[in-house]
């Protein structure tokens, strides 16, 4: 059950006052080359403490808030996308270590990131498989013997052999969380998670021309090596660490669209109070208001949604059934949103919005992506789907029939195992039913 929400005055003071550290940073974010890691930018969000909202810096290594890191995303996005972007990509690529790292590995690389002096990457994607796990092709060879001490026999190391593709921050980051098939099982169980420091033996990238000039790249490996002391959870565990990173970092996927879209209304507002037209001005224009109506409208929609996911997400610890539905639903809404309200305010303001420079059209090419990257608009639909099923089957008083009935049950998915990391619940619903994609 979702609750009455809304912001504490704290929150509000706290968002206002990232909305000004936005418009501080934004020359500085200027300053960066197209497609290339701005680690000046990442060493100032290191230096304000915005970098520990979305990385946990120290011990005990306290997961980060989902809401914090919303209201994060969504001030700076407002203000300065690129200092969002550099945030949140930083977030995402470490979200794996401190999901699953060992001590030491949290202790080499999250100070690090938090600080803005290292810089993370979050590798999934393949030329054949984004959002279809059971699809992922870098191949994890067993290298030396198999461990004496492990009943599961898995072996003392590994070479990675493959291609990883659309990775953010790469190639210029310096530490990967790369997701390989070492095929303990079909599908999904096969996989695992490694921590990759970017100079291994074999690791080389090139980096990618996108639409939003962010940094972008192919990652290749030509047998790259990497030993259990690089593991990240255990062998095949690897796409629980990913689904546990993922349902944090959804809701704040919504966020920064919101962001975008709060921008572009905004603006619209502006425009449309101050831009004369058939004798008055366009706000005069019924057409026109009533556009405007609808933009903040569904724009406060999808932000409430997506401060309703990161709540629950914070309430359960990272725990909960309902945990990939929330975040699916979140992102779907809110990216999908933003693209309209970002149009619609092209609309309005005509040509100029289109004109190379101008705020829209800069927001125009950045809102495009979030409706792909990190589970496409489609997938976050079936996910949707198949989690209202699969509640439904759970949901003793209600009987049910057909593939909804079959493919498993979620009632247990609260009762984590002692000596699960925090969130494990969320994840294992989903590798229990089969379910391969992110």
């Amino acid at each position: 059950m979702t609750t009455a929400f809304a912001l504490t005055p704290q929150q509000r003071a706290w968002c206002a006052r990232l909305r000004t550290l936005g418009e501080q940073l934004a020359p500085l974010a200027a300053r960066c080359e197209d497609g290339r890691v701005h680690r000046p930018l990442l060493r100032e969000l290191g230096t304000l403490g915005l970098l520990a909202r979305a990385v946990p810096a120290a011990p005990p290594w306290r997961r980060v808030s989902a809401l914090d890191l919303c209201l994060l995303r969504e001030s700076l996005a407002y203000s300065c996308p690129q200092a969002e972007t550099a945030l949140a990509l930083q977030g995402l690529g470490a979200g794996p270590v401190a999901d699953a790292g060992t001590a030491g590995q949290r202790a080499r690389w999250l100070p690090a990131v938090a600080e803005g002096r290292a810089v993370a990457a979050f590798a999934l994607s393949e030329p054949g498989a984004g959002s279809d796990a059971a699809a992922l092709a870098l191949h994890a060879e067993p290298d030396g013997g198999n461990r004496a001490d492990d009943p599961a026999g898995s072996p003392e190391g590994w070479r990675l052999t493959g291609t990883k593709t659309w990775i953010s921050n790469a190639p210029w980051a310096d530490f990967y969380t790369v997701f390989a098939r070492t095929g303990e099982a079909p599908g999904a169980r096969g996989v695992t998670a490694f921590l990759v420091p970017a100079d291994r033996p074999g690791l080389h990238g090139e980096p990618l021309d996108m639409l939003a000039p962010h940094a972008l790249g192919t990652l290749t490996f030509d047998a790259v090596p990497v030993t259990r002391a690089d593991l990240l959870g255990a062998p095949g565990g690897g796409f629980r660490v990913a689904m546990r990173t993922l349902n944090l970092f959804r809701p704040s996927v919504g966020a920064f669209a919101i962001g975008m879209a709060q921008a572009a209304l905004d603006a619209s507002l502006e425009h449309a109070d101050g831009r004369t037209a058939f004798g008055g001005t366009l706000r005069d224009l019924q057409s026109v208001s009533h556009r405007l109506a609808e933009m903040a409208t569904r724009t406060e929609a999808a932000r409430l949604l997506v401060y309703a996911a990161a709540c629950a997400y914070d309430a359960g610890d990272g725990e909960g059934a309902d945990l990939a539905r929330r975040s699916a639903m979140a992102k779907l809404l809110a990216t999908e949103t933003a693209q309209d309200v970002v149009d619609a305010a092209v609309q309005i303001h005509g040509a100029a919005a289109l004109q190379r420079g101008h705020l829209l059209e800069h927001l125009y090419r950045e809102v495009r992506a979030p409706r792909i990257y990190e589970g496409a608009s489609e997938v976050q639909r079936s996910l949707i789907a198949k989690e209202l099923y699969r509640e439904r089957s759970a949901d003793p008083g209600v009987a049910t029939g057909g593939a909804g009935a079959g493919e498993g049950s979620a009632s247990g998915v609260g009762k984590a195992a002692r000596d699960d990391p925090p969130g494990a619940a969320a994840g294992r619903a989903a590798d229990e039913a089969g379910e391969d994609r992110l």
